[in-house]
């Protein structure tokens, strides 16, 4: 076994009392929680937060200050103005609040007030956070999928706004999901399968014979769109930022539906190019006009070729001059991009993206939007502005005339061609597939005697390589977000190519989803990688109990040094229900003598606070 001097992990004895008395600080704070104004169902009113005295925000009510230029309006005439918040919801680097306290300056016509932008070091919390009272363990699925318990996310707003369309109802102790939405009053089962007749897919299957597989819903609201889909064989990344519909993704999140929060602002949607057969907006309210028709240019980027964008709004076929003024001007934008409309029936709309660069190289040179400069790399999203051009195809997409792609479920496990793009073999792809076959099953032997049926649901691989991890969970009803880090995050096309999701992420960074929404988070060498950048181990554990539901579970795989470090913090945590840890088989993957530890967090009780 290599000695702990290895890593840079601190293991003095300062350091630990240091920390665990941080720790014990940060839980008497949370006592003041349960009895203050951040318990769920107690947001102070506008009119407590305009008295309060100016105390830091951090730990003290949310001010609203007077001088940040760009929310200037009171809240009755400005709904961006940010509110005080359950700290039981905290999402560190989308948090509004934080813009108010950092006096930063976001542009809020172009949405930036809804991107990312984390506290600095001083400004992080550090501290666990505590789940809303009456918190119950999750509903499992797929009974999830149409309730949830009311206590988990006590918010019924959005069920009186959007009461006449369906998408949920309040119901005792418990919120139901009708499968409604703003376009499909009747349900998203069946839009799906009238969508699916105005394409003349077989058999009324949304899948296309195995040819549809990674959809994009833009503005999904609690994602029933995405949660039907999964009967065809369709997995969507459901995408919603958190704005004015609060928690619409915390809802979809505790359904069990793929989903996680963005926006469509200035920057890059965080996957790579021709991720998704097909897009979706469903009355999604965008402009797509705007700035030249750049976030429809960041559609065009993420579609593969001859890829799909449903729309439906009123615009789309409505009589009045204005509505008719957009749509025109929309159409004769799609058109210069070169998109035909495959389909349109009353108020949708379906476009296609072209196969080949033909009709960009037929194009006016003049002609507007340009296509991209050659050096642009269309697969680069961590933090990248978007640009208002078109991403042309490669000279071998172009000969090919499409991705090359198996359909559905074969495509999990052939080789896709942009391996090539990563100097990766064939090969090296099946050798990477049975080496996660084998560690899955390995795994599932050490935790088969503590899982319950459908107890696990939401799974994260923070460090997903090429997604063998996820494509060995395929047999088991689970979704997988698999999160390629920056340094490699040229692999995340391997990953969608699979015809798995996921999204490119800095773990020195906090994750951009709501508290307890993943059953199982698998970190493989993920600790070894932040250490090696300098970032704390610390940060990353609180952070990694922050996205943790209650009775979830970790796999940490990593090396010997860095799992005896962890297990110094597994009480604090709160991580102690169940514990195994072992020395797993040497493989091609391992970059040294490793150790698998997993550990089960535990429901907090009442009794945690008075610790």
């Amino acid at each position: 076994m290599k000695h702990k001097s290895e890593l840079s992990f601190p293991n003095t004895h300062n350091l630990l009392k240091s920390v665990l008395i941080g720790l014990v600080v940060c839980l008497g704070l949370l006592c003041l929680y349960y009895g203050w104004s951040f318990g769920p169902g107690s947001r102070r009113s506008d009119e407590e937060a305009s008295r309060s005295d100016g105390s830091d925000p951090i730990f003290g009510g949310f001010v609203l200050h007077r001088d940040f230029d760009d929310l200037h309006e009171d809240q009755e005439h400005n709904s961006e103005v940010p509110k005080s918040m359950p700290f039981s919801e905290l999402i560190p680097c989308i948090d509004r609040n934080l813009i108010y306290q950092l006096k930063l300056k976001p542009n809020l016509t172009l949405m930036e007030h809804y991107e990312r932008h984390c506290p600095p070091p001083e400004r992080r919390y550090n501290c666990l956070i505590p789940p809303p009272l009456g918190y119950k363990i999750p509903i499992r699925w797929p009974e999830s999928r149409d309730e949830v318990w009311k206590a988990n996310i006590p918010h019924t707003h959005l069920a009186q706004e959007k009461s006449d369309q369906n998408w949920m109802v309040v119901n005792g102790d418990k919120i139901n999901f009708p499968g409604g939405g703003t376009h499909f009053h009747d349900g998203a089962d069946k839009y799906i399968v009238a969508l699916s007749r105005m394409l003349k897919f077989p058999a009324d299957k949304f899948n296309n014979g195995g040819n549809i597989r990674n959809v994009l819903d833009v503005g999904c609201g609690v994602a029933s769109f995405g949660a039907y889909l999964l009967s065809h064989h369709v997995i969507a990344m459901s995408l919603a930022p958190n704005d004015a519909h609060e928690n619409q993704i915390q809802f979809a999140l505790e359904r069990g539906i793929p989903s996680t929060l963005g926006i469509l602002g200035t920057k890059r949607l965080t996957y790579p190019s021709r991720s998704f057969e097909l897009a979706h907006c469903s009355r999604c309210r965008i402009d797509w006009l705007q700035r030249d028709g750049i976030l429809l240019l960041e559609l065009d980027r993420l579609l593969r070729p001859g890829g799909y964008f449903v729309y439906t709004s009123p615009e789309a076929y409505a009589q009045d001059p204005e509505n008719r003024r957009i749509w025109n001007a929309m159409s004769d934008l799609l058109k210069r991009m070169c998109w035909k409309v495959a389909a349109k029936k009353e108020q949708s709309v379906v476009w296609a993206k072209p196969l080949t660069n033909s009709c960009y190289l037929k194009r006016d040179p003049q002609t507007q939007p340009p296509l991209c400069d050659s050096d642009d790399d269309p697969d680069s999203s961590w933090n990248v502005s978007m640009k208002a051009c078109i991403s042309r195809y490669s000279a071998k997409v172009h000969k090919e005339k499409g991705s090359g792609l198996a359909p559905w479920p074969q495509r999990l496990t052939t080789a896709p061609p942009r391996l090539e793009e990563i100097g990766v073999s064939p090969e090296e792809f099946q050798e990477d597939t049975g080496i996660w076959r084998f560690r899955v099953i390995e795994y599932w032997k050490q935790m088969k005697s503590v899982i319950q049926k459908n107890s696990i649901r939401n799974v994260m691989d923070m460090n997903s390589n090429f997604g063998g991890f996820a494509a060995a969970l395929n047999g088991k009803d689970v979704w997988v977000m698999n999160v390629a880090p920056v340094r490699v995050s040229s692999r995340l096309k391997i990953i969608y190519d699979r015809g798995l999701i996921g999204t490119v992420h800095d773990w020195c960074e906090a994750f951009s989803t709501y508290p307890r929404t993943y059953d199982l988070l698998h970190a493989w060498a993920v600790f070894s990688e932040i250490d090696e950048r300098g970032c704390g181990a610390e940060d990353l554990l609180i952070e990694m109990d922050r996205i943790l539901r209650p009775d979830g579970f970790v796999i940490i795989r990593d090396k010997p040094a860095v799992i005896n470090y962890i297990r110094k913090f597994l009480t604090a945590l709160k991580w102690d229900g169940w514990l195994s840890e072992v020395e797993p088989r040497v493989d091609a993957l391992s970059s040294g003598e490793e150790r698998v530890l997993i550990a089960r967090k535990k429901l907090w009780d009442e009794g945690l606070t008075a610790m």
